[in-house]
């Protein structure tokens, strides 16, 4: 995480006519327009993502966490991390999270800032929710910044980069997620055709009052 950042051209690339996410699609198949779902999504809005759960009962918040990560990353006592990572999120209602999309912000979070938001994130689920998130997997480098992603009807995922710099990517693997994620199960994971593996985990905690 703390390697030197260089101006080239990632390794991941960026398809410009959307990257096919199985499991993304497989998310939406599985939601149904007459129950109601809340969706929290670590990114930015995007009016594509809003389009495309406006066709369901749901309500969506957006924590758009990119300019975040560095002060988790850079918190070294447990208790104000949690607290930051917690301050980072969206006010807490009192209906539980059903979807949880992470894009590809799990790559930009070292252990212990990634444990602690992720336990932010199922103190809010319900048990049996679902989190899609993106791991830099096959390529040693990634973008030094978060992508932007539009999610698709199709379940394809366009990608909007924001930088040009580099950084040493984690690539972190399915024992790795197990260990920073104790709260989640992963459910299924695929390799994609940009590098990326695509994940499904589920909470397996009670939610909190």
């Amino acid at each position: 995480m703390n390697a030197a950042l260089r101006p080239t051209q990632s390794q991941v690339s960026v398809d410009a006519g959307g990257v096919n996410a199985p499991l993304f699609r497989r998310l939406l198949e599985s939601q149904s327009a007459e129950r109601r779902a809340v969706v929290l999504d670590l990114g930015p809005a995007r009016m594509e993502t809003v389009a495309l759960f406006s066709q369901f009962r749901c309500r969506l918040e957006f924590a758009d966490l990119g300019d975040g990560l560095d002060q988790l990353n850079g918190e070294a006592d447990p208790l104000l991390l949690r607290q930051k990572a917690e301050s980072l999120l969206p006010r807490r209602r009192q209906e539980a999270a059903d979807i949880v999309l992470c894009w590809d912000l799990l790559n930009y979070l070292q252990r212990p800032a990634l444990k602690s938001l992720m336990a932010c994130v199922a103190a809010r689920s319900r048990p049996g929710t679902m989190v899609h998130a993106l791991i830099v997997y096959s390529a040693p480098r990634m973008p030094a910044r978060p992508d932007r992603y539009a999610a698709l009807p199709d379940g394809r995922l366009l990608i909007q980069r924001t930088t040009g710099a580099e950084c040493a990517a984690p690539r972190y693997t399915p024992e790795d997620l197990r260990h920073c994620l104790p709260d989640h199960a992963v459910e299924s994971a695929m390799l994609l055709k940009n590098g990326m593996q695509e994940f499904l985990l589920r909470s397996i905690r009670q939610t909190e009052s």
